[in-house]
């Protein structure tokens, strides 16, 4: 399900970024473990060491989903491991533990009229890309963006009042703030967002506010409601509503296990 989170970035927790599930990566994924979030710029990396199933979703962003071993399904069909653009609506399955690599819509040039599917050689690529992200010191998303970029294509240019409108802290500012700020009315900056990326402000925002939220969460921290004031939902639910919309599950699936707290079941994965 890549800054907000930066508290949860691995390298300040003193362990770099990593899988460690027999790739000889030396990454910090393993079993029994919760999920691990990295973030850096316009990249965001999320992994789990089991197998999940999400349901159907559509994200405003790219994911590049990178099975560790197995396979991924999307949609009923199945591959070593997938690019699906934003805003395409899709279940998703891996056989296996997982890496999932968020990018910002404007971040490559790949087809978006559906997934691109990835050989065995190009995920591995990948994931040995995100290995090196893991550096001793921090993590630095350079040799994977070269990697992805490779692969899709490099980043378009984007109107930097786009970058101003999405980045602004989530829910810091009302929306006829920030138009305000770059001199647009509310109606022609939704317009310039939608046209420069193909995707609504409010979605992008949404986004952005749902990434704070699920930062804490993964870093175990508090009650779902505070967690979800703090990252600027109206309330619990409206933060469910967004995950469930945006990434396919419930918040409560992205927080660590802690003894004595029950978890959510786990779909089987049919991917493999």
């Amino acid at each position: 399900m890549i800054g907000a989170w930066a508290r949860r970035c691995l390298e300040q927790n003193d362990r770099p970024l990593g899988l460690g599930l027999g790739l000889g990566l030396g990454l910090g994924l393993g079993p029994g473990r919760g999920p691990l979030l990295a973030v850096a710029g316009e990249l965001t990396v999320f992994g789990e060491s089991r197998a999940y199933e999400v349901a159907r979703h559509r994200h405003p962003v790219w994911k590049a989903v990178l099975p560790l071993r197995g396979g991924v399904r999307v949609n009923g069909s199945v591959g070593a491991g997938v690019l699906v653009p934003p805003q395409y609506a899709h279940t998703c399955a891996t056989s296996t533990g997982f890496v999932a690599v968020f990018l910002d819509p404007w971040c490559l040039r790949a087809d978006r009229s559906g997934p691109t599917w990835l050989d065995a050689r190009g995920v591995r690529r990948l994931v040995e890309a995100l290995g090196e992200c893991g550096a001793a010191d921090g993590f630095g998303p350079g040799a994977l963006c070269c990697e992805l970029a490779a692969l899709a294509g490099p980043p378009a240019p984007v109107d930097p009042r786009v970058l101003h409108a999405v980045r602004g802290g989530p829910g810091a500012l009302r929306l006829t703030e920030v138009a305000a700020e770059i001199g647009l009315s509310p109606t022609r900056l939704r317009a310039l967002v939608r046209a420069e990326v193909g995707v609504p402000l409010g979605v992008l925002r949404r986004w952005r506010r749902l990434r704070t939220a699920v930062g804490a969460l993964v870093d175990g921290g508090g009650v779902i409601a505070d967690v979800a004031a703090a990252a600027g939902f109206s309330d619990q639910a409206h933060l469910t509503r967004t995950a469930r919309t945006l990434v396919g599950r419930t918040p409560a699936s992205l927080r660590p296990p802690r003894a004595g707290r029950g978890t959510e079941a786990v779909p089987p994965a049919a991917a493999g």
